[in-house]
């Protein structure tokens, strides 16, 4: 009951705020009490415990879908708070406010003597550069799920996303040979203000997010390497229960099955995607593929 609460809350609050940004007195205002109330109440709220922190169109909507049915697991009240990377400023409290009450968390462990969890889904963390360390101040024992897709679908699938949005003009191969000019800058303006967000970098590094070593190497200096699991996704589409039950092992919960194992949004399967590209985009992500296993100690299947 409270899960389908928390999705109704958020898609109305939604609707609301964006109703309320056409009279900027009146938003300013409802954004002040907000705050007030955030503060109030945040110190009443529990925090994650586990954190799906990507990869963008690797499945996490899905994962976060499936993991919330189980009855040990209470939903964030937006899946996506993107608090560590875009939200910042807005301060622990207003994120806190997210997650469930603490009370909620006494009656189920103390009363009921069950496992209680929450956690959330922002598929920008893996990629912000001061995400882990902000997420080590609060949650330093807090457990990491990754979903890696193959790098060259993954790519075409977040473009079809921002063309479909109208925010791209370029083809996918111009995309590729002007991407370092598009979000160089305003990536590293992260660094003189960690407050910024480098909105062209995460729109448009469609092929620089698709590095996954290095960021996870960044991630694995701040916590060690026992609370990640990484996933491969095209694995977790093609057997969605199994993996399923991986992650709740990992999260040291019972195995579930769910009545239907349906995949949010589009996959986006690289239709209209010239094999040539295709093949100059493998021939580009293979070796930092290969130091990829390497750091894993695992292989995936993409480059066969």
């Amino acid at each position: 009951m409270q899960k389908k609460i928390n999705k109704i809350t958020y898609k109305y609050r939604k609707l609301f705020s964006k109703k309320l940004l056409r009279f900027n007195s009146a938003h300013r205002f409802f954004v002040k009490l907000h705050r007030i109330y955030c503060s109030l109440t945040g110190p009443l709220h529990i925090l994650p415990d586990f954190y799906i922190i990507g990869t963008q169109k690797g499945g996490t909507s899905s994962l976060y879908d499936y993991l919330t049915e189980h009855p040990s697991i209470e939903s964030c009240y937006s899946k996506e708070p993107s608090y560590f990377d875009r939200y910042y400023e807005r301060g622990l409290n207003w994120y806190k406010i997210n997650f469930p009450f603490k009370i909620q968390k006494f009656l189920m462990t103390k009363i009921r003597k069950k496992i209680f969890l929450t956690g959330e889904a922002s598929v920008r963390y893996l990629d912000h550069p001061f995400t882990p360390e902000r997420i080590k101040k609060i949650t330093p024992n807090a457990k990491f799920i990754v979903l890696l897709r193959n790098p060259v679908s993954r790519s075409f699938s977040q473009y079809v996303r921002v063309k479909g949005n109208n925010r791209e003009q370029l083809s996918f191969e111009e995309a590729f040979h002007n991407e370092s000019k598009r979000t160089r800058d305003d990536f590293e303006k992260i660094f003189s203000n960690p407050l910024h967000y480098a909105d062209s970098y995460f729109t448009y590094s469609y092929f620089e997010r698709g590095i996954y070593v290095d960021k996870l190497k960044h991630w694995m200096k701040v916590f060690p390497k026992e609370q990640f699991l990484i996933i491969q996704s095209e694995i977790f589409f093609k057997n969605p229960s199994d993996t399923l039950n991986q992650v709740l092992d990992f999260l040291e919960l019972n195995h579930i099955v769910l009545n239907e194992y349906k995949i949010r949004g589009k996959v986006n399967k690289n239709k209209n995607f010239d094999l040539d590209f295709q093949k100059q985009l493998s021939d580009y992500f293979k070796p930092h593929n290969q130091r990829l296993y390497d750091f894993l100690g695992k292989k995936f299947d993409w480059d066969e």
